[in-house]
């Protein structure tokens, strides 16, 4: 079958402006890259810091979007790691130098020459996109398209946050959006107490976390009933950390799990003292992506959807500003139609 000549397209042009339908021609893969129809994006707050102009830009114009489910329809010279029709995942990293220290020490999340998805290089808002084949992921039969996106930064940075938590018993989650509701259902798995920290006045995340098998859910500056052994912060919010500080014992991580975060506000060294840990989680590695799908390979993450069409990715970027998605917001990219759940 051949492929159109052009595609539907949701573009970026600056810092602030609602993307912009467009039209432009389907890009012909070189290299390694591989040529994608893309079936669903799920929508990320990094791509909300990209819009709204906390990230700066480094180019313009842009088609965001970095959780990309799409099938093979073409590749390029040297790429042949997929066959044609293949089903992947395309995650945030989409490239690295591969030869500085970082990528030879298997920290390629940190190369000063990375590349990223959605960024650097047209994403997944549209109806194909082209991607580094080195870079793709096979994707678990467990989970149909739709299922399976949020699992590629929302599961993928979730699983590297919670990894530098060094198996805490009692995790603390702040924020309680995509990322947070797929490390919950790991952690109780693995038979951890996993707490969870919402918007003020949340009492539909605060349940929704209940339901998923946390066995504490509150607002945001309230304390645990016990110490935590450690926290992530999903929340892109800096005064949230001498909060978690002030929750954890002595000896206890506290992970910054997002690309940006406002200022964090001075707080007195007691927090800090008992050696507990401020840290951060940047990016992600080829290897995250290994182990993380072998972990969820047979269903054992549910991930809760909200499903909109590809015209209507400003309505979902939205709806995740205000806190209004249970989940995780997910663009089917060759549908039609209203937001459906």
């Amino acid at each position: 079958m051949s492929l159109p000549a052009t595609m539907r397209a949701m573009v970026l042009d600056g810092p602030g402006q609602p993307l912009r339908p467009a039209t432009l021609p389907v890009p012909a893969p070189t290299g390694h890259d591989v040529l994608l129809r893309v079936a669903a994006c799920a929508v990320c707050r990094t791509d909300l810091h990209i819009v709204d102009g906390e990230l700066p830009p480094h180019r313009l114009p842009l088609v965001p979007g970095h959780e990309i489910v799409g099938h093979v329809e073409a590749a390029g010279a040297l790429a042949g790691r997929f066959r044609p029709g293949a089903r992947v995942g395309v995650p945030w990293l989409g490239g690295s130098c591969g030869t500085c220290p970082f990528c030879r020490e298997g920290r390629e999340n940190l190369c000063d020459q990375a590349v990223f998805t959605g960024y650097d290089r047209d994403g997944g808002f549209a109806e194909y996109t082209l991607a580094d084949e080195r870079f793709c992921f096979p994707l678990p039969a467990a989970y149909d398209d739709v299922h399976a996106a949020p699992l590629l930064c929302a599961g993928l940075i979730g699983y590297r946050a919670y990894a530098m938590t060094d198996g805490a018993h009692r995790l603390g989650l702040y924020g309680f959006g995509a990322a947070a509701h797929l490390v919950t259902q790991l952690a109780v798995r693995q038979g951890h107490d996993v707490f969870a920290f919402t918007r003020r006045g949340d009492v539909a995340a605060q349940a929704f976390a209940r339901a998923l098998g946390a066995a504490w859910a509150g607002p945001s500056g309230a304390r645990p009933p016990a110490p935590l052994d450690a926290a992530i912060l999903f929340a892109p919010s800096g005064e949230l950390v001498p909060e978690a500080l002030a929750a954890v014992r002595k000896g206890g991580t506290v992970v910054c799990a997002g690309i940006h975060m406002s200022d964090i506000p001075s707080f007195p060294y007691a927090l800090l003292w008992g050696e507990r840990c401020v840290r951060s989680v940047a990016n992600l590695t080829r290897a995250d992506g290994e182990r993380y799908f072998g972990a969820v390979a047979h269903g054992e993450v549910a991930t809760s959807t909200v499903t909109y069409p590809l015209d209507a990715v400003n309505e979902a970027l939205a709806a995740l500003r205000a806190g209004r998605i249970e989940g995780a917001a997910v663009i089917q990219c060759r549908s039609a139609g209203s937001a459906t759940t």
